[in-house]
């Protein structure tokens, strides 16, 4: 079980962690693989391909990731999303966990491979803007990695080692939180299977109100 109230700061990935964008991305992939003849894929096969950097994800389907055709298919992707993303929601339990660990006088913030400018819109838009202290996305549509970011924020921060929890739905951001000095904890209903976010080893939940489960 995770102590939240140990913590200082918490920072939070946005795709799959607060935001429930799952199987709308599943969806837009198979979109892009009927379009090149490539079949489809359920939503389990997505969650156990799903990867960063995203063009490994993208070539294991069998895509074409040379340069031309991946700025072909990364606009096409990113252009359905921004068409679909007010469709999706947040998890059920997205806001009550904020809400509470506001309360707890936790500072939070986001931390996400998203693009900067849309990821502000989609926060403003459900309201969650007042819960952060600041919002960090990325300045370009190619989901690189978002580590370089993430130093840069713990060192504003200022916290020290048990500080910090970060938490996601990825590999990736255990790794992420292993290398700028926060604990990770991983959502398994994100957009990595369970079985892949086993092997890193860390804490794991199953639900975010688990996070604020009082023993």
């Amino acid at each position: 079980m995770i102590d939240i109230k140990k913590y200082k700061h918490v920072i939070w990935d946005w795709n799959g962690t607060l935001f429930n964008d799952v199987k709308l991305c599943a969806d837009i992939m198979n979109n892009l693989m009927m379009r090149e003849n490539l079949g489809t894929i359920t939503i389990e096969k997505y969650r156990d391909v799903f990867t960063f950097p995203v063009k490994k994800y993208y070539e294991a389907l069998g895509h074409d990731v040379g340069d031309e055709n991946w700025e072909k298919i990364s606009h096409a992707f990113i252009n359905e999303y921004e068409e679909r993303k007010f469709e999706q929601t947040l998890y059920p339990d997205s806001k009550y966990v904020l809400d509470e660990i506001s309360k707890m006088g936790i500072s939070q913030s986001v931390l996400s491979a998203y693009s900067q400018h849309t990821l502000e819109k989609l926060i403003e838009y459900f309201g969650l803007t007042k819960y952060f202290i600041r919002l960090i996305g990325l300045d370009n549509i190619y989901a690189a990695s978002k580590l370089e970011n993430g130093i840069k924020w713990m060192k504003e921060l200022g916290y020290g080692k048990g500080e910090v929890l970060l938490v996601g739905d990825t590999i990736h951001d255990c790794e992420v939180a292993n290398e700028i000095g926060a604990d990770p904890v991983l959502l398994s209903v994100g957009h990595q299977s369970k079985e892949k976010l086993e092997t890193c080893g860390v804490p794991m939940i199953n639900s975010l109100s688990e996070l604020i489960k009082h023993e």
